[in-house]
């Protein structure tokens, strides 16, 4: 016979919680088991374990849809489930805490403090945020410190990430431990010795857990794209506050405007630029998957994840609703990015404020925080924010559709010049989403001189390397190849490297080309429905308007790079 102590909650605390505790009572004891059960809800916790009771535990069952603080279980094995999983799989639930209880005992051989002390950081998250996240993150941080190391672990929870790690927590980490069952995003810890787990093995063996982490081998980036991409991860990481924040956005935004982009451009192919009215054929379902769906959600996208950004998961719904009702009311992404920092910074402010007691803090993100954001963003951007700015939008989008001329030559090369001033920094990036955001007003030219511009400059520098090898190092010789690659795919940072080495030479000569690029790109009225892919969508059919002088641009461009470097840059004999 087992000792089992068990907690059993959801938000309210009547129905789920007590059927839970009915279910594991009667079941355990047809097992041979002896389970003895608190319960909590909205009216408090009721026949509440005493310390003798859990200490005789053998295992300790936690079925909740709420959190449940789990420390005064340290030292105990722990088996978390849903109330509706104890409820339906009783059996089964006592059963698999059982097995976690002597697989717990087997993982908790003694083992001598490790010598040289480390500092160990982490992340823990689940599904859905509550039992899991929180007691794997006390796992860890008790394997370690008994391990002899300090320790710093950020929970990925129901109401936010708490406990979040700062870049000098990761500087001066010296392993990763990632113990999650939903998806963590890892880009931040590059360099640093990784190891990733679920949730399961961070409780039944913690130590061997921060042992795997500490002999984990870090990741090292020796070609040039490896040096883009540590580039990249670098500036993201220094990125803070609203720019932070609409990045974020933009990149989770992406994926759906190339989708959506390429579909309706394989509309126009199957069924001509009328194919959305010719309702029942092949080319009208493209445009309803490309135009009214993919297309219809990217300003929504746009305004949810640079709400998560701010707020984590609770922003999310106030983003969505807030960039589809920007949407609804005409004004575009520009409404999007209004409304996902006004849902963001209100929803943060909400989470912060509110104060519910600990078996009630289930109820904020599912309940309280979405109802409350959405109702205000929601109102804000029917009456107050979304009217001028549909009025700012509406008069932009006329402006750029009547340019020509002179207008449009000094438009595309401003375009071309800020592409290529920062290589993927702020600038390159604001010129890049003006780009992206003016495909929901159906504005294409902007975006194919922002992708043009953003080829040339690793494009002309491979090239110089390639034919002026005098003015450059064996190095960026060889990097050329891999620059000329990143050219082609639409990588601007592909030319970060050989700035670095010489900036004031280089990025005088990248930002030329590129300003030469926009400016043809826009004076021959070359459209784009696809803001990312380099040359790999020029084939595809109605994605790129004017593919001649489009092409041309980007030839045109490259070469004026290539010989503004060959000016520019001396032999390296000769300069020495």
């Amino acid at each position: 016979m087992s000792k089992i102590v068990a907690v059993t909650a959801c938000p309210t605390g009547v129905a789920h919680t007590i059927m839970a505790a009915e279910a594991l009572k009667k079941v355990g004891a047809s097992m041979g088991h002896d389970v003895e059960v608190e319960t909590q809800g909205a009216e408090g916790a009721k026949d509440v374990l005493s310390q003798e009771a859990i200490d005789a535990a053998d295992v300790v069952i936690i079925a909740a849809d709420i959190h449940v603080d789990p420390a005064r279980f340290q030292g105990k094995p722990m088996h978390a489930v849903s109330t509706s999983e104890a409820v339906r799989k009783t059996k089964e639930v006592i059963e698999a805490a059982l097995k976690d209880a002597e697989e717990f005992v087997v993982g908790q051989a003694a083992a001598e403090p490790e010598k040289g002390r480390k500092y160990i950081i982490g992340v823990t998250s689940c599904p859905t945020g509550i039992a899991h996240t929180f007691m794997a993150a006390e796992a860890l941080r008790k394997a370690a410190e008994a391990l002899g190391h300090e320790v710093k672990i950020e929970t990925q929870g129901s109401v936010g990430a708490k406990n979040v790690l700062t870049e000098e927590d990761i500087a001066r980490a010296d392993a990763v431990v990632i113990a999650a069952d939903a998806f963590v995003d890892s880009k931040r810890f590059a360099g640093k010795p990784l190891y990733e787990t679920g949730t399961k093995a961070a409780l039944h063996d913690g130590k061997q857990v921060i042992k795997s982490a500490l002999s984990a081998a870090p990741v090292v980036h020796k070609d040039l794209g490896g040096q883009v991409e540590e580039l990249k991860k670098e500036r993201s990481a220094a990125r803070t506050g609203p720019y932070r924040h609409l990045m974020t956005g933009v990149s989770y935004m992406l994926p759906v405007v190339v989708a959506g982009g390429l579909l309706i451009a394989l509309a126009f192919a199957f069924g001509g630029i009328y194919a959305g009215d010719h309702e029942g054929t092949f080319g009208w379902a493209l445009m309803q998957i490309g135009g009214a769906g993919a297309f219809s959600l990217f300003v929504p996208v746009l305004g949810a994840f640079i709400s998560y950004s701010i707020a984590q998961r609770p922003g999310i719904t106030p983003g969505l609703v807030g960039g589809l009702l920007a949407t609804n009311v005409g004004a575009g992404f520009l409404g999007g990015i209004v409304a996902g920092f006004i849902a963001g910074y209100l929803t943060q402010f909400l989470n912060d404020k509110i104060k519910l007691p600990q078996n009630l803090q289930g109820l904020k993100p599912v309940l309280i925080l979405p109802f409350l954001s959405t109702l205000v963003v929601g109102l804000l951007m029917i009456y107050v924010i979304g009217p001028p700015v549909k009025i700012a939008l509406t008069s932009l989008s006329e402006w750029l559709r009547a340019m020509q001329g002179t207008s449009a030559l000094a438009f595309g090369l401003l375009l071309g010049a800020m592409m290529a001033f920062d290589m993927g920094g702020p600038v390159n990036k604001a010129a890049y989403t003006f780009g992206v955001g003016l495909l929901s007003a159906k504005i294409y030219a902007p975006m194919a001189a922002v992708m043009a511009a953003g080829m040339t400059p690793p494009l002309g520098l491979a090239l110089a390397a390639t034919l002026f090898k005098s003015r450059f190092t064996k190095e960026e010789q060889e990097a050329s190849k891999a620059a000329f690659v990143l050219g082609i795919s639409f990588i601007t940072e592909g030319a970060i490297p050989f700035a670095a080495r010489d900036p004031f030479r280089v990025i005088p000569c990248i930002m030329l080309g590129s300003a030469v690029t926009g400016a043809i790109s826009m004076t021959m009225k070359c459209t784009l429905m696809v803001p990312h892919g380099g040359i790999f969508v020029l084939p595809i059919p109605n994605a790129v308007s004017g593919i001649l002088p489009y092409t041309a641009a980007i030839l045109i461009g490259t070469a004026v790079t290539t010989a503004a470097l060959y000016v520019a840059k001396k032999p390296l004999v000769q300069a020495e």
